[in-house]
This record gives C-alpha cells, sequence and structure tokens, in this order.
C-alpha cells in the first residue's frame, strides 16, 4: 500500500466516502453545522452550474459562428468550381440546397475570413488507438479523413494496433493497403503486451504509436516542427473544419508548442439506436464538456479527440503509460501544464467531433455496456492525486528573460510566480470539481434533505431519533430559516439542468442541419424532449455510482481490467463516399 502513503492519494476516497457517512450521521450528531455545510455545498453547486450554463451558452455560440464561417468558406469553393467537370470538384462541395444561396453583399470581408483555410503548413498525424474493432468501422473513421482536400500532401495516419489482437498485423496491412496513395503517409504500429510498469488502455497504446510513428516520420526526413498529433478514437468523424481550425489556431500563436486544442464531442452517429438512458447520458456528457471549454485562461480539458505539437509531446516526454494515467486526455494536459511550469494552454477549437454512442444488441446489455464505460471513465480519478502532488512542488529556475538583482526583474519574477499558484490553484478546483462533483451531488442532492426531514421530523413519534429540545431547527429561529433555505436551494439546483438542456437541444437541430447536413426527420424531434424522463436514473446509475466505485477503489492497489466499449458498425450504413477507395 506504498501508494497510499501520499497524503494527496486520500482525497479521491475520503470525500464520496464522507459525503455518505454525513448523511444519516450529520442530523444525529452535529445537525447545525451539518446544515451550514449542506448550505454551503449547495449554494456553491448552485454557482457553479449557472457559470456552466453561461460558458455553455457562449460555447454553443462559437460553433455555429464557426460552421457559418466554414460553409461560407464551402459555398465559395462551390461557386468558384462551378464551371467545372462534376467529377474533378472539390469533395466538400457537396452541399445542401440551403448551402447554394446568394453570397453576402460584403464579398471581399467573407474572402478575408475563408482565406486562412488554404495552404496547409503541418502535416498532421492522426492516431487512432484500436484494439478489436469492427474492421469496417475502422475504414470509415479513416476514410473520413481521407476525403479532405489535402489528406494526399499533409496527413500521416499512425493506426495504434495491439499485438494481442488476434491476426492484428494483417488487419493493418489489409487497411493500410486499402488506402493505399490517399495519405502522406500511413505507418501500422503493433503495441507489444506485458511492457514492465505498463497498463493496457488507451493512453499505453497512444503513447507507443506515437513514439512509433513520429520516429518513422523523422526517418523520413520529415521536419519535427511541422508535426501535429491529433489523437483520435476509432469511432471519431473528424471533419476537415477540424484540422483548418487547427492550422489557424497554430498559425495565430506566439508558440504553437505551448497549446494543446481541443474540440466539443456531439454524438449524432447513432443516437437513435441506443437506450434513452445512454443517449441522455452522453448528451449531458458532451454539454460538460463543452461548458469546459469556454474558460477565459485557457485552462481546460480535452475529451477524446485533442491535438499537440510534436515538439511539446516529446518535451513532456510522450504519455504516461502507468495505470494512475488511464484518464489519458485529461492526464496528458496535466502532464504537459506541469511539465511545461504552467505555460501550456488550451486552444479550443469550435467544431464538432462526432462520436458513436456505446451500442451493442439487446437493451439491458446497452445500458449495462454504457455503465462499463462509465467505470472506465471515472478510473481517471487518478489524476487528482497526480493534480495534487504536482500543483504544490516547487518550480525550478526563474521565468525566461529575468535578470537576477534587477528589481524590475524581481516583480516580475513575483507578479509572474503568483500567476502561476493561481493557475495551478485553478486547476486543482477544476480537477476536484470534475470529479468530487459526480461523486457527492448524486448523493447529496437527492438524499440529504429528505433523510434530514426523515429523522429530524419522523412520520410517527415512535421513530424519533432526535428530541425536540436537540433540534435546533425548533429551538431556533436562525436555523429553521437556514433549513428553509437549503431546501429552497435544492429546489432551484436543476433549473441550471434544464437550461442547459434547453440550449444543446438548439444547438444539436443547428449541428445536424447545418454541419452534417442530416435532413430534419433524422434530428432530434419534439418526441425526444421524453428522453429526460431518465435522468435521475441515468445520472445515478452512470455518474454517481460509477465515480464513487472509482473513487473507493483507490483504497486498492489491484489494477483494474480494461475493457473496450462496444460499438456496432454496420457496414450498409457508411457512406458510399467513404468506403470508395
Amino acid at each position: 500500500m506504498s501508494r497510499l502513503r501520499s497524503p494527496s492519494e486520500w482525497v479521491a476516497p475520503l470525500v464520496p466516502l464522507t459525503a455518505l457517512a454525513i448523511l444519516p450521521l450529520g442530523p444525529l450528531l452535529f445537525p447545525r453545522i451539518y446544515l451550514f455545510l449542506l448550505f454551503f455545498y449547495f449554494t456553491l453547486f448552485l454557482y457553479s452550474q449557472v457559470n456552466h450554463v453561461c460558458k455553455f451558452y457562449m460555447t454553443s455560440c462559437r460553433i455555429r459562428s464557426t460552421i457559418v464561417k466554414w460553409n461560407k468558406h464551402i459555398r465559395s469553393k462551390s461557386m468558384d468550381q462551378s464551371d467545372m467537370p462534376t467529377g474533378v470538384r472539390h469533395p466538400s462541395t457537396k452541399l445542401t440546397e440551403r448551402s447554394h444561396a446568394v453570397m453576402d453583399d460584403d464579398k471581399l470581408e467573407e474572402m478575408e475570413q475563408v482565406q486562412y483555410y488554404e495552404n496547409p503548413n503541418y502535416l498532421h498525424a492522426i492516431i487512432i488507438p484500436n484494439y478489436c474493432e469492427p474492421e469496417g468501422l475502422l475504414k470509415d473513421t479513416i476514410g473520413r479523413l481521407a476525403t479532405h482536400s489535402n489528406a494526399k500532401t499533409n496527413y500521416a495516419i499512425f493506426l495504434a494496433m495491439e499485438e494481442t489482437e488476434e491476426n492484428w498485423k494483417v488487419k493493418g496491412d489489409r487497411l493500410a493497403s486499402f488506402f493505399q496513395d490517399r495519405f502522406a503517409h500511413f505507418i501500422v504500429s503493433g503495441h507489444p503486451a506485458n511492457i514492465p510498469g505498463e497498463s493496457r488502455g488507451k493512453g499505453s497504446n497512444v503513447a507507443y504509436a506515437a513514439r512509433f510513428g513520429c520516429a518513422e516520420l523523422l526517418r523520413r526526413g520529415v521536419d519535427r516542427r511541422r508535426v501535429v498529433l491529433t489523437v483520435s478514437d476509432s469511432d471519431s468523424a473528424i471533419p476537415e473544419l477540424y484540422m483548418r481550425e487547427v492550422e489557424d489556431a497554430l498559425n495565430r500563436s506566439d508558440n504553437p508548442h505551448y497549446l494543446l486544442l481541443a474540440p466539443p464531442i456531439f454524438f449524432s452517429r447513432n443516437c437513435y439506436q441506443v437506450p434513452a438512458a445512454v443517449r441522455v447520458t452522453d448528451i449531458t456528457w458532451s454539454a460538460m464538456v463543452m461548458s469546459n471549454l469556454s474558460n477565459s485562461k485557457g485552462l481546460s480539458f480535452p475529451c477524446s479527440t485533442y491535438s499537440l505539437s510534436m515538439v511539446l509531446a516529446e518535451r513532456v516526454g510522450y504519455w504516461d503509460t502507468d495505470a494512475d494515467a488511464v484518464g489519458e486526455d485529461m492526464h496528458m494536459w496535466l502532464k504537459c501544464f506541469f511539465k511545461t511550469d504552467g505555460q501550456v494552454r488550451t486552444a479550443p477549437i469550435y467544431v464538432p467531433i462526432n462520436l458513436t454512442n456505446v451500442q451493442t444488441e439487446g437493451y439491458l446489455s446497452n445500458v449495462n455496456a454504457r455503465y462499463v464505460q462509465a467505470k472506465r471513465h471515472y478510473n481517471g480519478v487518478a489524476d487528482v492525486a497526480y493534480t495534487l502532488k504536482n500543483a504544490f512542488t516547487q518550480q525550478r529556475g526563474a521565468p525566461k528573460g529575468s535578470l537576477l538583482g534587477d528589481a524590475s526583474s524581481s516583480l516580475a519574477m513575483a507578479a509572474s510566480s503568483a500567476a502561476a499558484w493561481t493557475d495551478k490553484l485553478t486547476v486543482c478546483f477544476l480537477i476536484l470539481e470534475a470529479h468530487m462533483i459526480p461523486a457527492t451531488s448524486g448523493w447529496l442532492m437527492f438524499a440529504a434533505v429528505p433523510l434530514m426531514q426523515f429523522i429530524l421530523f419522523p412520520p410517527f413519534s415512535a421513530l424519533a431519533l432526535v428530541s425536540p429540545a436537540q433540534n435546533p431547527i425548533l429551538t431556533s429561529e436562525f436555523y429553521a430559516m437556514l433549513w428553509n433555505m437549503v431546501k429552497i436551494i435544492t429546489v432551484l439546483l436543476p433549473f441550471p439542468l434544464f437550461a442547459t438542456l434547453s440550449i444543446y437541444e438548439h444547438l444539436h437541430r443547428s449541428i445536424d442541419r447545418d454541419f452534417l447536413q442530416k435532413p430534419k426527420a433524422e434530428s432530434r424531434q419534439w418526441k425526444h424532449l421524453l428522453d429526460y424522463a431518465t435522468l435521475p436514473v441515468a445520472a445515478w446509475l452512470f455518474m454517481t455510482l460509477p465515480s464513487t466505485l472509482a473513487c473507493v477503489k483507490r483504497l486498492s492497489q489491484k489494477e483494474q481490467q480494461y475493457i473496450v466499449s462496444e460499438k456496432l458498425f454496420h457496414e450498409d450504413d457508411a457512406p458510399v463516399a467513404v468506403l470508395t477507395a
């Protein structure tokens, strides 16, 4: 139990255990203090949720704005190529009638807006980790990338296979042959099993593929300063707009090698083929990721798909591969942040990455598969200890440009140090919010007020555990008022969620219509509002329970088994353009 010798390791398991313990003990042993705890917890929770609604709204507006700008670019390309034969037009010019509208009067401004989409400067290496995924799904994911206009000159595919998968090399070679000459580079790696100190999972697979692929690119004469690594999931439908926006963000940055670029995630590929509880869970997950991106200081975490330069990956030693790095996306951001003395920032890329919901045959089987996926996601609670350890580690060296003995430099160093500490504390708060709120809010929100009401005001006198003389709500006007305020706040707690879902409904339809070009009949309908009736069950089953179990399991040294989420894929449903070599 050597890991538990660190105080930071006890934070994650103790928080939910304490929350569960005080539910019955608080009203019995220290009701006055417990009332204050509930008041401050619910007030802080309500404030944070209102804040998330505002940030989610900002993100949704920026997503729509980015899509509008892209559609203008496509419309411009379509008009420029209108005289060309159909067979040689840009693949992105397949538009709906809506996209063929007349251009704005201010054409010059429009052309300036879309000009940066041309002439890419970087080689984009897309890492696709996978293990026993359907070959059709991989072909679909890679095929979508192959349709991008610069894929043949500026894309490299790192197909990250696992050697433990039977016939992995045959499968990898078959895919490489299928996409021959459609990318600048196509590199297949096989991650060996049982590497000492490694834990199986996406992180170790990505780490091996990144090292292997980058070494191969360098051997082929590629300049490392030109390489941008994009980590994808096997089911990520990455649009060309994402790559263009990444290029733009890097070109505008003073130091592109201190950026980690993160897009929102979106579930619209098979969402109507899964149970409503699964669908709603991924909707709320998507909304949380989107609100997280609108952080004014650039301290936001990527989820699933993200990009960073090869130079930054090399500087921090690539991805960690031990059991505590199972939350590979968030953990890599934290590693980059701490290894660069807090200089790394997130550049939000307001382009939704369309993912696939977990899907199996059978309703209960599908629900169970989503629960298994939730347990794996919340094993990322290991990042709580990692963050607390690194946040309070003494930094080495002085800030760049400082001169010892210079008064102005001393002031600059003090200001820089204060800013660094503020950023570290902010990151600690964000990590605790991401992992401790799910593990406590469900229990406290659903049970705290009803249980306290039952203990202090039982329906039958025979059930009384606290005498009226010891009941602070009956003996003190102040605590009676505080109790009423707590109950009022608990009534208000769901309203930010309702606002979030309202914004999401509008955004989902907008993305389907304006970006994914889906007909109205294939987007969300009014009938889908009934999905939200499953929210209480989904919140407890896919958030509260798995996050609590993940926290408590930190008390054990046993490594968790890595199970890949099952996702059905029918090749007949894939776009014809994708499956045509």
